[in-house]
């Protein structure tokens, strides 16, 4: 759940930029998709599972709406596709320590404000919605509580560890240098290696490659590389590769995940084409003229979309416990609603704005300091040798 970099135009002179730091258009197209899959997931959540923040009722009350909010559950594969593109694009032509920088002032401010938001309503006004422990909480700030073996706080977290280890892989093809040639050999062999991993038993691997999620965020990939540098075979072979082996790994999984969930047996024929479309969608959005697209409000929209989706689940569903059993099922859903979209835009305007950039000059400089204090002994090692060759001792 990554947005592309905004445009800023320089504060005093500086040289000429090269291609590479010519800044790019934003695809606002992609921010418009971003709040969809975002919308899709909360309809899913509040209107499709099933919850006793309805009551005994649900059914009765809700009809056949969870029969279609149920596929909603395909936002988080629509937010991987546009990641894999948009983090690509972040990546391509900067420093590694500018995109981890970048990266982490994305992911954090929100993401911290969300686990304290939900945390607390957890643990003081609907202690009834989910049992949490105040040191869940604290190690859930981590964002890496999965590998320390720690429940999330909220379930919708899951999809930000997937994107954390993506980042990583990033971090590390972006140390090796970014090229056409190189990224598309990534995107082609990583996905089917991380699957090679996982039915070898070698699980520890198979996490570190995201080998569930692996083939969206690489389709995403080589999408960018047809954006960047013009439709070819290669690339577009690339993204159909890992569309089909999207198809084979979402469809059985999601349908078992929506079976439990919502009462419900899924058509795998829309759960299939939901996959195909969440690929299409991106593909629309950046290679035709969607992509010149301008429109000021659909970056509002994107803005409001990763607090949106963080908040959205418990502060939702308490609005729906609160007024489910005095008003229409429609009233209650569209209340939890506006106040979900106030939470998200609060968390946007009150940490978002004020934090992302220091916490990105303050990772920039950290990490570059951290780097400078790696290299300059190991730099300073070939000239402290040929230091020494030169010494002439006496004879």
């Amino acid at each position: 759940m990554t947005s592309a970099p905004a445009v800023t135009a320089p504060s005093a002179p500086a040289p000429a930029p090269s291609a590479a730091d010519a800044p790019t258009p934003r695809l606002v197209v992609l921010d418009a998709l971003r709040f969809v899959a975002a919308a899709a997931v909360v309809a899913y959540h509040l209107a499709g599972r099933q919850t006793s923040a309805w009551g005994p009722d649900q059914a009765a009350r809700l009809g056949d709406v969870p029969r279609w909010t149920s596929y909603g559950s395909l936002g988080p594969e629509l937010f991987f596709v546009i990641s894999g593109f948009v983090v690509l694009l972040t990546a391509w032509g900067r420093p590694t320590v500018r995109l981890v920088a970048s990266r982490l002032a994305r992911l954090y401010p929100a993401y911290w404000a969300g686990v304290l938001l939900t945390g607390g309503l957890l643990l003081v006004l609907w202690p009834q919605g989910k049992a949490v422990e105040p040191a869940q909480v604290l190690v859930n700030l981590t964002m890496v509580q999965s590998a320390l073996g720690v429940p999330h706080v909220d379930g919708v977290y899951w999809t930000l560890w997937a994107e954390l280890r993506f980042y990583l892989l990033v971090g590390l093809l972006s140390l090796a240098g970014l090229n056409r040639r190189r990224v598309l050999v990534v995107a082609l062999v990583w996905p089917w290696l991380a699957q090679l991993a996982l039915h070898t038993g070698l699980t520890g691997l198979a996490t570190a490659l995201v080998a569930d999620y692996a083939s969206l965020f690489a389709a995403g990939m080589a999408l960018y590389v047809l954006h960047r540098d013009g439709h070819r075979l290669d690339a577009w072979l690339v993204v159909a590769a890992n569309a089909v082996l999207a198809l084979l790994l979402v469809v059985p999984s999601r349908a078992a995940v929506l079976a439990r969930t919502t009462g419900y047996e899924p058509s795998t024929l829309l759960l299939g084409a939901g996959v195909v479309v969440c690929v299409a969608l991106v593909a629309c959005a950046v290679l035709t003229p969607l992509a010149r697209v301008r429109a000021t409000w659909l970056v509002t929209l994107g803005a409001l979309t990763y607090p949106l989706y963080l908040v959205h689940d418990y502060w939702g569903l308490y609005v729906v416990h609160l007024v489910a059993p005095h008003v229409p099922a429609a009233v209650a859903l569209a209340a939890a609603c506006a106040v979900v979209l106030a939470l998200a835009w609060a968390v946007h305007r009150c940490v978002e704005v004020p934090c992302g950039p220091r916490l990105r000059r303050w990772a920039e400089d950290g990490l570059a300091r951290a780097r400078a204090l790696v290299l300059d002994p190991v730099n300073r090692g070939p000239r402290l040798v040929r230091g020494l060759a030169e010494v002439r001792l006496p004879v």
